[in-house]
């Protein structure tokens, strides 16, 4: 694996840039959630509640994960499937410029699960 400093901190810009993003997306679901409301879309057939819940685990605390460098490539995963489901199961339907996001979130994930985190992390792999 290369240690170089230019691609350890191509790794944590990688990392801190599509997570941070992520967070805007997941931040005012949390809020949400917090303030009580679940009322939520139920793609995958495990209830409002369930599904609001693992949107914000996966838009919210596994992207923290993957910013600190914390099991970089574990806490990826959930973030991975979160945004296959909303890409390919809330958007099916949809034009692609509609499903762009998702699936430019989930290959920035995926990159990150291959890669890891690099030396810039808790794990500091």
């Amino acid at each position: 694996m290369n240690n170089s400093t230019s691609y350890n901190s191509g790794l944590l810009l990688l990392r801190v840039g599509f997570s941070g993003m992520m967070l805007t997306h997941g931040i005012p679901k949390l809020l949400k959630m917090i303030s009580g409301d679940f009322s939520f879309g139920d793609p995958i057939g495990i209830g409002e509640p369930a599904s609001l819940v693992l949107a914000v685990l996966g838009e919210v605390l596994f992207p923290i994960l993957v910013i600190i460098g914390f099991k970089t490539r574990l806490a990826a995963i959930p973030v991975i499937i979160t945004m296959a489901v909303a890409a390919f199961i809330v958007h099916a339907a949809d034009p692609l410029g509609t499903k762009e996001m998702a699936i430019l979130y989930l290959i920035g994930f995926v990159v990150i699960a291959l890669l890891g985190a690099g030396k810039y992390s808790v794990d500091k792999k």
